[in-house]
């Protein structure tokens, strides 16, 4: 057993390793190509040179973050072949079809169109440019979409089947798995928030050059284009943000439970808007869940179903299966332990079935089929120890939550302030404090960062210890791997993906410093 936790817990590192550092590079992708299409946009209309070489500029950067990009998302999704394989055999026809969508369309349209958008600078006629950048910026949403398609099934799972006979899940419904109110939502969600973060890399860059005095006109320039990009996405970001947790709240209870640190729920439930959790607090303790708190009251409750005097259950009610209807009365639901029950009654009739099965009794296994099919959203729990199992880390995924909400909040005052600067440049240029102004841009860079990251964090980590919601833990959905195998290899990805990273900042760092000595007021 403790073998298998070590397996688990650093296959679960190695994902995490490779996916944070891929998302570092994916956001600025998607934002940047927005940004770079509308400033050619505004090139085409108005044929001044000074936007084309605006244009150009930052296509520079785009080009080097994503050819970094690409490189760790392959190797992210190796990983489902190599550590994970058991998830992948079990939901193979499902979770491939998303991905292998978006390596047929998305990935060969944003990689062909890309060449054309470097290369082909009056080699093709200049509509026909145009269109490669936007069909590029679209391809890496197209891209992300599938991705998320995908990582939106594993939240919720829909639109399949398990098949009994050949122990595997199965697509039922193509749209159902593509359209579900989690795939929507995130989808939305991700590339908002990547509009947000390359609108402030904009910003902060345009700040950086103005802080040294070069380049004033073209500061400008990208900093119209950065502060309405971002400013758009922040406030989009947010609105897909409250939708978002409704949509937590009715498929994924414990993960918003998680998320407020909330243990016991209530009628027109609070939610904290700063606080320090008591490390002491468990499931199977009765300490305080807080050493310290403030909150909002009704917040939780309206942030949760947009009605204030809703009841809102904590990790407590929803193990014992406890809420509450609209008119304050009782209701029971499927405890933990019942669906621990369930699930080991549901490996109970697959092993019935098979037999069944090898032997040809029809009758049976078609009754079996029909009994596994309708419980089978609890099959999961069979494979955990206790229902405390079921729990996710609290600290940290209230902690990312918090991070995340309290930076967004201030990166729509922050990106507002910037429009009307953009606006009135006058205001900076007589306040004596506008050099404190360029460095806040600077900083909103890597505050941007850990925002985008906590999301992530808080959306992976407060699903656990699930792989796929409900049906799969993760002690069930490794590969049969020796956990010394692994650790070696995360630590030779570690090094790797930071050795690309620091050359993707150093290469970038390069490129803004060498493009803003230069006249880029002029092709």
């Amino acid at each position: 057993m403790n073998e298998l936790t070590t397996l688990v817990d650093w296959s679960r590192a190695q994902f995490a390793l490779t996916a944070i550092y891929h998302w570092l590079f994916v956001p600025l992708t998607l934002g940047l190509g927005v940004i770079i299409a509308i400033m050619e946009t505004i090139y085409y209309r108005t044929r001044d040179e000074k936007w084309l070489a605006t244009t150009k500029f930052w296509m520079t950067l785009f080009g080097v973050n994503f050819a970094i990009g690409v490189a760790t998302g392959i190797i992210l999704e190796f990983e489902f072949g190599t550590n994970w394989s058991n998830y992948s055999w079990f939901v193979g026809d499902i979770f491939g079809a998303p991905l292998a969508i978006e390596g047929i369309l998305a990935f060969f349209m944003e990689s062909t169109f890309i060449a054309v958008m470097f290369f082909g600078w009056k080699k093709v006629s200049p509509r026909f440019h145009l269109a490669s950048t936007w069909l590029t910026a679209i391809g890496a949403s197209l891209s992300a979409l599938w991705i998320l398609v995908a990582n939106a099934w594993m939240q919720y799972p829909t639109g399949c089947e398990f098949n009994p006979a050949t122990m595997r899940n199965e697509m039922t419904s193509f749209w159902a798995v593509a359209c579900s109110p989690m795939a929507v939502n995130k989808f939305l969600h991700t590339v908002f928030s990547a509009w947000t973060l390359g609108g402030v890399f904009v910003v902060g860059v345009s700040a950086w050059m103005l802080l040294k005095k070069r380049n004033y006109d073209h500061c400008q320039r990208s900093l119209k284009v950065g502060a309405w990009v971002g400013a758009v996405g922040i406030i989009l970001t947010s609105i897909t943000g409250d939708t978002s947790a409704v949509t937590v709240a009715k498929y994924q209870p414990m993960k918003l439970a998680a998320m407020e640190g909330l243990y016991k729920g209530d009628f027109r439930q609070s939610i904290v808007a700063a606080g320090i959790l008591n490390p002491a607090k468990t499931v199977t303790n009765d300490e305080e869940p807080f050493l310290f708190h403030v909150s909002i009251p009704y917040g939780l409750s309206f942030l949760a179903t947009h009605n204030p005097d809703a009841f809102v259950p904590g990790i407590q009610d929803i193990i014992d299966g406890v809420s509450y209807d609209e008119q304050g009365n009782r209701v029971n639901t499927v405890s933990y332990a019942e669906r621990m029950q369930v699930g080991k009654q549901l490996q109970a009739m697959m092993a019935q079935y098979d037999v069944a099965r090898r032997s040809g009794d029809k009758v049976v296994t078609d009754s079996l089929h029909t009994a596994i099919n309708r419980d089978f959203k609890y099959f999961g729990y069979g494979y955990l120890d206790s229902p405390e199992e079921a729990v996710p880390n609290v600290p940290l995924t209230f902690y990312t939550f918090h991070i995340m909400v309290t930076i967004g909040g201030f990166l729509v005052a922050f990106l507002l302030l910037a429009l009307l600067f953009v606006y009135r440049p006058q205001i900076l240029g007589k306040a004596r404090w506008s050099k404190w102004w360029y460095w806040l841009c600077i900083l909103a860079i890597p505050l941007t960062y850990i925002c985008s990251c906590s999301g992530w964090i808080v959306a992976e980590v407060g699903r656990q210890p699930w792989t796929i919601q409900d049906l799969m833990p993760n002690k069930v959905a490794i590969s049969d791997l020796s956990a010394g195998y692994v650790q070696v290899t995360f630590w030779i990805f570690a090094v790797l993906f930071t050795a690309l990273l620091i050359a993707d900042i150093s290469i970038l760092c390069r490129q803004i410093s060498k493009k803003s000595q230069q006249n880029l007021n002029e092709v």
